[in-house]
């Protein structure tokens, strides 16, 4: 789990404040479902690039920066124009398989923020 989240990056962009970090992992979670239905093949690509686009800031902004750069690639392709929807198939599954590691590992990391209010000890796995 360890590629799956940077808790230095979210410790950084929280300040070392792991009650704003955990404040900051649960609105990315309760973010996911939106995310999730906005990430439509059958939709028009310039849609779902637009949700990459979102959830990519949203995830290097907690750490999670393999859905970044998957959510990078989507948001590219999907911009790009004339997608094929295989293509388009193939980079969203890409980005909602990170997005489902991201949240496995956010929900393990935001519990023990909560239990411990500190980073320190704070690890994946």
């Amino acid at each position: 789990m360890t590629a799956v989240l940077d808790l230095a990056q979210l410790e950084t962009m929280t300040g070392s404040d792991a009650a704003l970090a955990a404040e900051a992992l649960g609105i990315f979670r309760q973010s996911a479902d939106l995310w999730s239905r906005m990430l439509d093949s059958a939709t028009d690509p310039e849609h779902w690039a637009d949700a990459a686009h979102a959830i990519k800031g949203a995830a290097r902004s907690v750490g999670a920066m393999d859905l970044g750069d998957a959510c990078e690639t989507a948001e590219k392709l999907g911009r790009a124009g004339n997608v094929s929807p295989a293509a388009a198939g193939v980079a969203i599954s890409t980005v909602k398989d990170r997005l489902g590691e991201a949240l496995e590992a956010i929900a393990h990391v935001e519990h023990q923020l909560v239990m411990r209010r500190t980073f320190d000890g704070v690890r994946l796995g």
